[in-house]
This record gives structure tokens, sequence and C-alpha cells, in this order.
């Protein structure tokens, strides 16, 4: 099972992408690739896509694999946000006015740059590895005050990890191995069903 950003597919016109389904081949799977978006099972705009291969030599192509059954996207951001988020992770008055102003410059050019303040009834924009630099891409709105990041647990909340999961890196280190992550439980959905492939094969 592999995953990759959604870009991948279209890569120079599809030929990146054409190499790697025919390497796969080569090397004796048949192949199967979708594009899902995170949101089915986490509060965050996340499109991947996942390849899973199975062995000609084991399966000859008899193993009826199906991509899960998405649910309905019901997640709102506001599930995995902290009660009391330390006062370090709100921004600066330094920061805030740059990434306005930043923002401001961009939407005179008329380009899309700029930080996203998030809906909390709503879901979050993608969390990227960059995330440790400014959190400029999903900002919580706080009343009286400068928006936040958010928090390293916060973040795993976003890709699904469970509630105990424990963060034993700094939260540069956690905004990056967070950012660089797989939504769980979409993760979790493919892997049922490649195991339901092995529970059901028979030669």
């Amino acid at each position: 099972m592999l995953e990759n950003v959604k870009n991948l597919v279209s890569h120079d016109k599809g030929r990146t992408f054409k190499v790697i389904h025919n390497t796969l081949t080569e090397l004796g799977y048949t192949v199967y690739h979708k594009v899902i978006d995170g949101k089915y099972f986490v509060p965050q705009h996340r499109e991947r896509i996942i390849i899973v291969g199975f062995n000609m030599s084991v399966f000859k192509g008899k193993e009826n694999f199906e991509f899960p059954d998405l649910p309905e996207p019901k997640r709102a951001i506001r599930e995995i946000l902290e009660k009391n988020p330390d006062a370090k992770y709100t921004l600066s008055d330094k920061l805030w006015n740059y990434l306005q102003n930043y923002a401001a410059k961009h939407k005179a050019k008329g380009n899309g740059f700029g930080f996203g303040l998030t809906d909390i009834n709503g879901i979050s924009r993608t969390l990227s590895a960059r995330y440790y630099k400014d959190g400029s891409e999903i900002l919580i709105p706080q009343k009286g005050s400068n928006p936040r990041r958010l928090t390293p647990k916060e973040c795993a909340g976003l890709q699904g990890f469970p509630d105990n999961f424990i963060i034993p890196v700094s939260d540069n280190q956690a905004y990056r191995q967070f950012g660089n992550s797989v939504v769980v439980p979409l993760m979790n959905a493919v892997a049922k069903q490649i195991v339901k492939v092995f529970n059901n094969y028979h030669e």
C-alpha cells in the first residue's frame, strides 16, 4: 500500500503516475488506485492518492479488492480542539499583522496566498509539514484576542490519532511529523479491505 499527494496523478501530464503504475505492474502486482479525501474520517480537507498492489504470483489477479465505502463527512474541527490551550499558541501582534499584510498584498495582485482562519464548525485546510513556521494555513479564531495555531495534540486529532497518543518530541518536530503523516482512520479503513481480501482468498 502506497500513499502520496493527489497531484501525483496529474504530475507531468500523468506521465509520472503512468511510470509508477507500469513499474508496479512489471514487478508483478495488480494495481488499484483512488484519490480519497480525509474529510470523510477527520475534520480536514486532505486529498491523497492511495495505491494498493496485490502480488500476481499469489493472487493470480483474483483478489476482488475494493476501496472502502466512504461515510458521510460529518466531522467539525471544534471536536478536536483543546479546552484551555497554552497562551503560547496565540499569534503575537507582530506575526498576526504580518500575515494580514501579506495576505492583503497578494490579494491585491489577484493571488490566493494568505492565512486560513478556520470555521470551527467546518473542516480545516490541509495540514502541511511547514505548519511549524507560522501556522498560517490553519488558524483558530479567538474572541477578543489574536487567532492561534493548533496545538500538537490538536494536529494529532486532525490526523485521526487516538486521544491517548503520546507526543515525545518538541512542538516543531511534532508539527512537521503530523504535517507529513497520513489520516490514520482512512488508512485503517483501506487496510481492513486488504485484510478482507486475505481472509476471503482461497487458491
